[in-house]
C-alpha cells in the first residue's frame, strides 16, 4: 500500500497565494446571488450593510423640516419617524420629532413621556416649544416636542381660529430663531388623517416622507395625499417642494410584494426612494421594547435599510 504523507495533500504557499475567497465570494458561490431563497437575502443583507455601513450620512447646511404623513392607518409613520431620525442621530446629526399624533406612540418610542405640557399646550398658546421640547434619554442630538391624548380634541378648539393651518408654523420657527438652536432635521410625525393637523404640519415643512405600505391597497389613497400637498403648497406653503415615499413592510419572499413594489415605483418613479424597509419581527420587537431599532439592534436589516433611506434622504437636496 502506498505510504500516505502529509505534504503530498497541503497546497504550497505558493499555491495559496491569491487563492483564498473572502467571505462574500463564499456566500455568492454556495447560495447564488440571483435565487429567491433565504440564502439569497443573507447575501443581499450582507453587501448592502457592509456597503451602508461605509457611507457616511451628507450633513446639511439649513434646517431641514418633513412631515411624515400617510391618511392610511398601519402604514409605519411611527416607525419610520423613529427610525429614521434615530439613525440620523446616532451620527451625531441634531435632530427635533415633533410628536403631532394624539396616540403619542413616537415619544414614547424615543423615551420620552408627556408629564406636563406638550405640543398640545404650544398649538393653544399655553406654552413655548422652548417650555416643553425635552431631550431623548436615546441619543444626545434627539429633542423631542411631546405629545398625548388631549391633542385629539384640537380640531374643535382651534375651529374659529384665524389662519389656524400656520399655528404650527408659526410656534416652529419662532423656537428656532429664538432659542439658537442648529438642528440639521425636524421631523413632525402626523396622525392617520387629512385634517387639521395634517394641515399644520405640511404649512410648516418643507419637505414630505410618506411612508408606504407595500400590500394590495398601496396605491389607494395617495394620489389623494399629493393633491393635498400641492393644494398647500398652492394656497399656504409655496416652500413645500420635496415629496419623497419609502416602501414599508416589504416581504421579498413573495411575489406579490415585489409586484407591488414595482407598480409604486413605475407610478412615482422620482418620489420613491432606492431603499425599502423589510418585514421583520426584529421591527415589531423593538417598538414593543420602547425603544427605536437603531438602539434596540443596529445590526438589524431593517435597521440598515433605515440608514440606507437617511443617506438617500441627506442627498436629495
Amino acid at each position: 500500500m502506498e505510504e500516505f504523507k502529509w505534504e503530498d495533500r497541503i497546497p504550497s504557499a505558493r499555491e495559496l497565494r491569491g487563492g483564498f475567497e473572502n467571505a462574500d465570494d463564499i456566500l455568492s458561490r454556495i447560495m447564488g446571488s440571483g435565487s429567491p431563497s433565504i440564502g439569497s437575502d443573507l447575501l443581499h443583507d450582507t453587501l448592502l450593510a457592509k456597503s451602508v455601513n461605509s457611507r457616511r450620512i451628507k450633513r446639511s447646511d439649513a434646517t431641514r423640516i418633513v412631515s411624515v404623513t400617510n391618511q392610511k392607518g398601519g402604514v409605519g409613520k411611527t416607525t419610520t419617524t423613529v427610525n429614521v431620525a434615530t439613525s440620523f442621530a446616532a451620527e451625531g446629526i441634531p435632530v427635533l420629532v415633533i410628536d403631532l399624533d394624539p396616540q403619542a406612540n413616537t415619544s414614547s418610542s424615543l423615551g420620552v413621556r408627556q408629564r406636563g405640557k406638550g405640543i398640545y399646550e404650544v398649538m393653544t398658546g399655553q406654552a413655548s416649544i422652548q417650555e416643553v421640547v425635552r431631550k431623548s434619554p436615546i441619543f444626545p442630538s434627539l429633542e423631542v416636542v411631546p405629545s398625548s391624548i388631549d391633542l385629539s380634541a384640537i380640531e374643535l378648539e382651534m375651529a374659529g381660529e384665524p389662519r389656524r393651518e400656520a399655528v404650527l408654523k408659526k410656534c416652529l420657527f419662532s423656537y428656532l430663531e429664538r432659542s439658537g438652536k442648529k438642528y440639521e432635521y425636524v421631523f413632525i410625525d402626523c396622525a392617520p388623517s387629512l385634517g387639521l393637523l395634517v394641515l399644520n404640519a405640511l404649512t410648516a415643512s418643507r419637505e414630505v416622507l410618506i411612508p408606504v405600505q407595500v400590500e394590495y391597497y398601496a396605491l389607494e389613497g395617495l394620489n389623494q395625499l399629493l393633491r393635498t400637498i400641492n393644494l398647500v403648497r398652492l394656497n399656504f406653503n409655496p416652500d413645500l417642494k420635496n415629496v419623497m415615499m419609502i416602501l414599508n413592510m416589504v416581504d421579498r419572499r413573495t411575489i406579490l410584494s415585489r409586484k407591488i413594489c414595482e407598480a409604486v415605483r413605475e407610478a412615482y418613479p422620482s418620489l420613491v426612494l432606492s431603499s425599502s424597509i423589510p418585514r421583520l419581527v426584529r421591527v415589531a420587537e423593538a417598538a414593543a421594547a420602547g425603544e427605536s431599532l437603531t438602539s434596540f439592534d443596529p445590526s438589524s436589516p431593517a435597521a440598515v435599510a433605515y440608514r440606507q433611506a437617511c443617506i438617500e434622504i441627506a442627498e436629495r437636496l
